[in-house]
């Protein structure tokens, strides 16, 4: 299953968690005969200062099997696929998770090195970031180039739409390509997001691809990419 597929699917999930969170008790379907009164700065009735409650409790997942760890709330779910294209098989998984109306997603995608050596990375990055845009129907609000292990190239970027917002990062490591990212309500927010989104961790990651160039020295720009060759 794509990611896309599963964004799809999640958006139902995300739009429930968000009425729900919205409603008061009233809309909720409760009443109230009981005017309330606003008690006095420092006063007897005055409420005592609450602190924030905590944000959800991350837990690692991945293995030196996966080739990363990382950290997610709740227990994610994995989903495991191969997707035959002219050019080979790119084998999928993603891990999600839905904790407190929020979306939590690890999905990686290993294409054959050819695809990968034919074009330069900001292409695959570039068009995941795209693919979520289109998907969303939203609008890109930032983004910015990144690095793992200060060796393989990524982006952060966070999309915004009517489904909700996406803060999200990708990163081409090798012939792999990770998407980490969290969907959410704007007004609630996801206190562990920016947690989550820094934890991975590789563990014996390949080398970077070597690019194919042409006789102009470039990469080879006639080379089907992942979107002409079929790739979800």
């Amino acid at each position: 299953m794509s990611l896309k597929f599963r964004l799809l699917a999640a958006f139902s999930l995300i739009a429930v968690a968000c009425a729900s969170q919205q409603k008061g008790p009233t809309e909720a379907g409760g009443s109230s005969t009981v005017e309330e009164l606003p008690a006095e700065e420092g006063g007897p009735g005055a409420p005592e200062a609450v602190a924030p409650p905590p944000g959800p409790q991350l837990a690692e997942f991945g293995s030196a099997e996966d080739g990363f760890t990382a950290r997610m709330p709740g227990t994610p779910q994995v989903v495991r696929n191969k997707v035959t294209i002219p050019a080979g098989d790119v084998t999928t998984a993603a891990w999600t998770t839905n904790v407190d109306g929020v979306i939590y997603s690890l999905s990686t995608a290993d294409y054959p090195e050819k695809i990968v050596a034919a074009r330069p990375p900001e292409a695959f990055l570039n068009e995941g970031r795209d693919g979520l845009v289109n998907q969303l129907k939203g609008t890109l609000k930032s983004e910015e180039n990144l690095t793992i292990n200060d060796t393989y190239p990524g982006k952060a970027f966070v999309i915004s739409s009517d489904n909700g917002e996406v803060k999200a990062r990708n990163y081409l490591v090798g012939p792999r390509l990770y998407t980490l990212l969290t969907l959410y309500n704007p007004s609630i927010g996801a206190p562990a997001a920016d947690e989550f989104l820094k934890s991975l961790a590789l563990i014996s990651p390949p080398p970077p691809v070597e690019r194919k160039t042409s006789a102009r020295g470039g990469a080879d720009a006639g080379t089907p990419g992942p979107t002409d060759a079929g790739t979800p």
